[in-house]
């Protein structure tokens, strides 16, 4: 007895095949895997046979590893850029270069440890706390530019390394606790059970680790590479040229605040603004709890459940017909939707099945038909 039919592209019917993944198994290991087995059987292949991959999510793992690479790389260089434009310092400007990748590397080692792998939730943790890990760099340089300038209107008096290591001090502790309260804000995800808590644990965990991970290196690595990147004396060695470039690179005069265009202008529009609030503290109050008073309308209108959108790249068609429908129509129906769908341009290839496979994990009728589309 025959429980399905499967066909691609329009061209007739074909023989499919389904990989099984154990739970808890890591998916591109087993791709790769099954990819090998399937190179090694083709040579073995009768004439006119071949194996056709209509769906690889290989291609989906790839990209969700892209888009973190891709924003890692747009938050070092756009955090460095601000940190310069605000601060006139080179050498500031390479402590979130150095920060942000490290502490995303340091983040695999416990997520090895725990089991976790590297999937679109695992690794959306840790772009959810990229933009939150150079926090504590951040306040680490400007308040060390704030004491060396005073350092400097006072007569550079004493090592500037001193002043910078009572710098650090001073924020060291503030900073560490304020990024562990951001990394312990995701704890009650760890709460949710069944599909939720499959869904969203290894997102919460990641962000976790990466937030703690960054609390540590804020009183580490960070006033290291401070320490080692600001230079107030010139160095001196030969070639000439390249002691030149290493002083431009490496060395840099901390400008004051309010001799910078930019911090000049933000005190102008800022400065008001906050007397105003000051000065009429109830009524700004009030402002703020109406607008919480407006807002709960519109959470009333909100769902109860949360599920992200992602553009993967294929789509799952799944259209249904009349109950009672045969083989032969079964498969006449797939012939024609295939290869409507293969007539648009967009469409790489389409792979539909109606029936079921030989698998208790696929209780589906002639009448239920799935189509891969892969654009």
């Amino acid at each position: 007895m025959r429980r399905g039919v499967g066909e691609l592209n329009g061209q007739g019917e074909v023989v499919g095949g389904v990989i099984l993944m154990r739970f808890g198994e890591n998916a591109l290991n087993l791709i790769n895997r099954v990819k090998a087995k399937l190179d090694e059987l083709r040579p073995s292949l009768p004439p006119g046979v071949e194996i056709v991959e209509t769906y690889d999510r290989s291609d989906l793992i790839h990209r969700a590893v892209a888009s973190l690479t891709s924003s890692l790389t747009e938050e070092m260089f756009v955090v460095s850029f601000v940190i310069f434009i605000f601060l006139l310092h080179i050498p500031s400007s390479f402590i979130p270069i150095i920060t942000i990748p490290t502490a995303v590397l340091l983040s695999f080692i416990p997520m090895q440890l725990t089991g976790v792998t590297s999937n679109i939730m695992s690794l959306g943790g840790i772009a959810v706390a990229i933009g939150a890990l150079v926090d504590g760099a951040i306040v680490v340089v400007e308040n060390c530019h704030k004491r060396i300038e005073e350092w400097q209107d006072g007569g550079r008096q004493g090592d500037y390394r001193e002043v910078m290591i009572h710098a650090i001090q001073e924020v060291g502790r503030p900073t560490f606790f304020s990024l562990l309260i951001i990394a312990v804000s995701f704890l009650p995800v760890f709460g949710l059970t069944g599909q939720e808590g499959r869904l969203f644990r290894p997102l919460a965990l990641t962000k976790t680790l990466a937030m703690a991970l960054a609390a540590f290196l804020a009183i580490t690595l960070d006033p290291a590479i401070r320490l080692l990147f600001t230079r107030l004396e010139d160095f001196s060695f030969r070639p000439r040229f390249l002691c030149r470039i290493t002083n431009m690179i490496l060395v840099g005069k901390v400008e004051k605040e309010e001799a910078h265009p930019i911090s000049r202008f933000l005190f102008r529009v800022y400065n008001p603004v906050c007397h105003a609030v000051l000065r009429w503290p109830r009524t700004v109050i009030v402002g703020a709890i109406v607008c919480v008073l407006v807002s709960i309308p519109i959470y009333f209108t909100l769902g109860s459940e949360f599920m992200p959108p992602m553009q993967e790249g294929s789509i799952l068609y799944m259209p249904t017909t009349f109950p009672g429908l045969s083989v032969t129509e079964a498969t006449r129906i797939l012939q024609i939707q295939d290869r409507l769908i293969l007539s648009v341009p967009e469409v790489k290839s389409a792979f539909g099945k109606a029936g079921r496979f030989e698998s208790s994990t696929d209780p589906a009728p002639f009448s239920m038909v799935e189509t891969i589309i892969v654009l």
